[in-house]
């Protein structure tokens, strides 16, 4: 599907920015503005693989009624955001695009949450490794390094060696179907479900890397129903985190990318607590 992202931003009715990058891209971050005395606290939303920060309204809502100001960031490639659909072009870019984020959002904040789910915990996490110095806590929602068994297709050998050589080919071309039972967002124009190579790598959870000591508070959480991660899983990641001041959470009634109405009360009350 060929968007008109430029329109589609113009037509936008809703509070956001658009921040230009240092190569002069322009990416969209949605603002869901505090519905209470602000506590001059934001939390910056990095989304999951194949979404945008549109889905995360059933996040933000909670958090915003509570005082806090909430920003989603669409990837590059992603949501209203410019780029190719579904690609990255380096993992320097992706960097950049992050840690100008977290500079524009901080410049009227003093305060900064990252909160990262599923892919998002990856970029959360790489973010902490290149701009540490502006990041305040971090929450990480639905990620593991390892997925339950037989949750995504098995590629065949034939279907690899044609991923392999069209990256090579045309690294910029989406060659990567990606499925799994149960996605949401399959109605929503904004979702990527075709990947480059080279995005898939650079997003790999083999290449998260963590720094040697982390000193703000850390929320994990992983829903009882997340049909991707088992809790086993979950806390195996929870436990590589070198930081003292960590919790790990298991949200009643969520799945991988849906959080019930009530569900985040933890997250809350950990938020009222630490900051």
């Amino acid at each position: 599907m060929n968007l008109q992202i430029t329109k589609l931003r113009k037509d936008f009715d809703k509070k956001n920015h658009l921040i230009t990058t240092s190569d002069d891209k322009e990416l969209f971050l949605r603002v869901w503005d505090t519905q209470t005395t602000p506590k001059n606290i934001a939390i910056l939303i990095f989304h999951g693989i194949t979404a945008h920060s549109g889905p995360y309204e059933m996040v933000a809502n909670p958090l915003s009624q509570n005082g806090y100001s909430v920003f989603g960031l669409d990837l590059r490639g992603h949501g209203l955001s410019d780029g190719i659909r579904g690609d990255y072009p380096s993992m320097d870019r992706l960097v950049k695009d992050l840690c100008e984020t977290i500079d524009f959002v901080k410049q009227r904040v003093p305060t900064l949450i990252l909160l990262g789910h599923s892919l998002g915990v990856l970029s959360s996490l790489i973010a902490v490794n290149h701009c540490l110095e502006a990041i305040n806590g971090l929450i990480l929602l639905s990620a593991a390094r390892t997925a339950r068994p037989d949750v995504y297709p098995t590629m065949s050998i034939a279907k690899k060696l044609k991923i392999l050589f069209s990256s090579i080919l045309f690294p910029k071309k989406p060659i990567i179907s990606y499925y799994r039972e149960g996605m949401r967002g399959t109605d929503d124009p904004l979702f990527n479900f075709k990947y480059t190579y080279r995005f898939m790598k650079i997003l790999s959870a083999k290449n998260l890397t963590l720094p040697p000591k982390l000193d703000f508070p850390i929320f994990f959480g992983l829903g009882d129903k997340d049909e991707l991660f088992s809790i086993e899983a979950g806390r195996e990641l929870f436990n590589e985190i070198p930081c003292d001041n960590k919790e790990f959470f298991v949200v009643p009634g969520a799945k991988h990318a849906e959080f019930p109405e009530g569900s985040l009360s933890q997250l809350i009350s950990w938020l009222d607590e630490k900051f």
